[in-house]
C-alpha cells in the first residue's frame, strides 16, 4: 500500500535513517513533545509504523501500584498510546483524531514491565484518508514480561475535518 504522509509519519522517516540504537530514543523525544503527557510515565517507542507501532513501559516506582505492578492506569494509557500513535501515522493533517471510546478489561495481575502492540488493516488506513470523517476499532494487544495478556482493550479512535464548514 502506498502510505501518504503526514507530519507524524515524516517524523517517524527521519528517525528511521537514524542508526538502530538511537531510533527509539528520538521517536520517544519527538512523540513527546507532540503529547507532553507521554514523558510522564516514561513511554518508550519501539517500532513505528504505518500498520503497526509498538510501545513499552518499565515497571519502575513511579508507574507503580500499592503491590509493586504496573498501575492499572499505566497500563491503559500505553494501550491508548500504541493504539492512538498508529492512528495518527494515517490520520492526513487535515484532520483531527479523537479517542472516542476506551474500554479495559483488567484479566490478571502484571508481571513485570510492559508491551503494547496496536496494528491497522490496510483496508482502515485507505478510509482514513478517503472519508471525511468516520472511526475505527484499533486492535492492540497489551503484554507483560510472561508474555502473557493481563488486560484486554479496546480502542475506538475517530477522525473529523480540522475546519468545520
Amino acid at each position: 500500500m502506498d502510505y501518504k504522509k503526514n507530519s507524524m509519519s515524516r517524523i517517524a522517516d527521519k528517525a528511521a535513517r537514524l542508526p538502530e540504537g538511537l531510533r527509539s530514543f528520538v521517536l520517544t523525544r519527538l512523540f513527546g513533545r507532540l503529547v507532553p503527557f507521554l514523558g510522564t510515565a516514561g513511554l518508550c517507542f519501539e517500532a513505528v509504523g504505518h500498520e503497526r507501532l509498538t510501545v513499552s513501559l518499565q515497571n519502575r516506582r513511579k508507574v507503580q501500584n500499592h503491590i509493586k505492578g504496573v498501575h492499572a492506569a499505566a497500563m491503559a494509557l500505553l494501550a491508548e498510546t500504541a493504539s492512538g500513535f498508529v492512528v495518527g501515522m494515517n490520520v492526513p493533517d487535515s484532520k483531527l483524531m479523537l479517542l472516542k471510546s476506551m474500554h479495559v478489561d483488567y484479566l490478571k495481575r502484571a508481571q513485570g514491565s510492559m508491551k503494547a502492540t496496536a496494528t491497522l488493516t490496510p483496508h482502515q488506513i485507505s478510509r482514513m484518508h478517503e472519508e471525511d470523517k468516520g472511526d475505527v476499532a484499533v486492535e492492540v494487544v497489551v503484554t507483560d514480561e510472561s508474555g502473557e495478556s493481563p488486560i484486554r482493550c479496546e480502542m475506538i479512535w475517530a477522525w473529523v475535518p480540522k475546519k468545520r464548514d
